[in-house]
C-alpha cells in the first residue's frame, strides 16, 4: 500500500482542515478554558462534527455510517491536533466505534454518535501511568455482572453518556468491555483539569450491577479489547503528529517574520539545519501513523505492532516539534499569550494517552522477541 492519501482521502484532509482551522482554532480552546467550561469541550461544535459527517466516519453503510477507515478518520484527527481543537472524536467516534462495531450494543449507540449527541469515554487505566494492564474485577450476579474498582484519566469521564470499561471476569484470563451508560448506579467521577485545560475523571465503580447485555464481544472479548487499544493509540498518534505538525507550521512562520540584524532569523544556517531535522522526523512518523492506519483497515495480524510503531514514533517527532518551537521562539514561547506552549502542553498529555513512547518501544521489542 503507498505511503500516501489518494485523491479521496486528500479531498476529505483539505475540508476537514477548513472546516476545523475556522470553527474551532486555537482561540476556541483557549475560549473554553478562560470560561473554565466544565464540559472540556463545545457540545454545539460536536454536533457540527455530526453535521459534516464526520462522526460517521467509521460506522459501517448498513448502520447508517461512511463505512470508511481509519486512514480518514486519522485525517480529521490529525487537523483537530494541528488546531488543539478540544473534541471527544478520538474516543467516541474512533476507539468506541471499533470496540462496538460487530457488538449488538452499536443498534443502542450508533444513532446519537451519528446525530453528535452521545460521548463515550474510556475507563482503561487503573495507574498513573497507562501499563497495559488490568486488575479490576467483574463478579457474576445473577443473569448480569457487578463491577467494583477505581479507573483513572478518563477523559470526558464526567460527562460521558457510554463508558467502554475494561475489566476481568473473575478467573478469566482474558478482558472484557462493559458498556456503562450514564446514570448508572454506583458510578461515580471526579473531574480534574489537566495540563492542556482539557479535563479527565477518576471513576470510582463501587457494586455497579450491570445486566448481561452490557458485555461487548462477550466475556471471552479480548479481541474487542485488543481493536479498542489499537484504534486509540493509533488515533492518539494521528492527533499527536498533527500538534507536532501545528508546532512546526508556526515556528517555521516566525523563522520568515522575525527579525534580528535586519535579517529574517530563518536565514541563520543553525536554524535551518534543525527546522530540516525537524521536518524529516515528522514525515517519518506520518509514514509510521498511515502504515499503523492501512493494517488496522485491512484486519492485519500487524496491526498492533504497527500501532505501538505509530505511538512511539510520534511521541519522539511531536515532543521535538514543541520543543524546537519554544527555543525557536526564545522567551515569547515561554509565555501565555503565545499558542506555541499550548502545543507542547496538548502534546504532553497525548504522549501519556495510552502508554508513552518508553511503554511502546518496549512493546515493540517484546513483540519482536527480545
Amino acid at each position: 500500500m503507498p505511503l500516501f492519501l489518494d485523491d479521496e482521502q486528500t479531498m476529505l484532509r483539505d475540508t476537514a482542515r477548513d472546516f476545523v482551522s475556522e470553527q474551532m482554532p486555537v482561540a476556541h480552546m483557549r475560549k473554553l478554558r478562560d470560561e473554565k467550561n466544565a464540559d472540556g469541550f463545545s457540545r454545539d461544535h460536536w454536533k457540527s462534527f455530526a453535521e459534516m459527517g464526520f462522526t460517521g466516519i467509521l460506522i459501517p453503510e448498513a448502520d447508517g455510517g461512511l463505512g470508511l477507515g481509519h486512514v480518514e478518520a486519522g485525517v480529521v484527527l490529525e487537523e483537530i491536533g494541528r488546531n488543539l481543537s478540544p473534541s471527544p472524536f478520538l474516543t467516541t467516534a474512533v476507539a468506541a466505534v471499533e470496540a462496538l462495531r460487530g457488538s449488538a450494543q452499536r443498534d443502542r449507540w450508533f444513532p446519537g454518535i451519528l446525530a453528535g449527541e452521545t460521548v463515550a469515554a474510556l475507563a482503561i487505566d487503573e495507574k498513573p501511568k497507562h501499563n497495559g494492564q488490568v486488575a479490576m474485577q467483574a463478579k457474576r450476579a445473577g443473569n448480569g455482572y457487578r463491577l467494583s474498582g477505581a479507573k483513572q484519566f478518563v477523559t470526558h469521564g464526567h460527562v460521558a453518556d457510554l463508558m467502554i470499561v475494561a475489566a476481568h471476569v473473575e478467573d478469566n484470563a482474558d478482558v472484557t468491555l462493559f458498556a456503562v451508560p450514564a446514570g448508572t448506579a454506583g458510578v461515580t467521577a471526579t473531574p480534574e483539569r489537566l495540563t492542556d485545560a482539557s479535563i479527565a475523571a477518576h471513576v470510582q465503580f463501587d457494586e455497579v450491577q450491570l445486566d448481561g447485555d452490557a458485555v461487548i464481544g462477550g466475556e471471552d472479548g479480548g479481541a474487542a479489547y485488543a481493536r479498542l487499544l489499537d484504534a486509540a493509540r493509533i488515533g492518539a498518534s494521528a492527533e499527536m503528529l498533527g500538534v507536532g505538525g501545528g508546532a512546526m507550521d508556526r515556528t517555521m512562520t516566525y523563522l520568515k517574520d522575525r527579525k534580528q540584524f535586519g535579517v529574517a532569523i530563518g536565514s541563520f544556517q543553525a536554524l535551518q539545519h534543525r527546522a530540516a531535522h525537524l521536518y524529516s522526523e515528522l514525515e517519518v512518523a506520518r509514514a509510521a501513523v498511515l502504515k499503523a492506519q492501512q493494517l488496522l483497515d485491512t484486519g492485519s495480524d500487524e496491526a498492533a505492532m504497527a500501532a505501538a510503531v505509530a505511538k512511539a514514533m510520534t511521541g519522539l517527532a511531536t515532543t521535538l516539534a514543541v520543543q524546537e518551537g519554544i527555543q525557536m521562539h526564545g522567551g515569547i514561547g515561554m509565555t501565555d499569550e503565545h499558542d506555541i506552549g499550548f502545543y507542547m502542553k496538548r502534546g504532553r498529555v497525548l504522549a501519556e494517552m495510552f502508554g508513552d513512547t518508553n511503554f511502546h518501544a518496549d512493546a515493540v521489542a517484546r513483540m519482536a522477541g527480545f
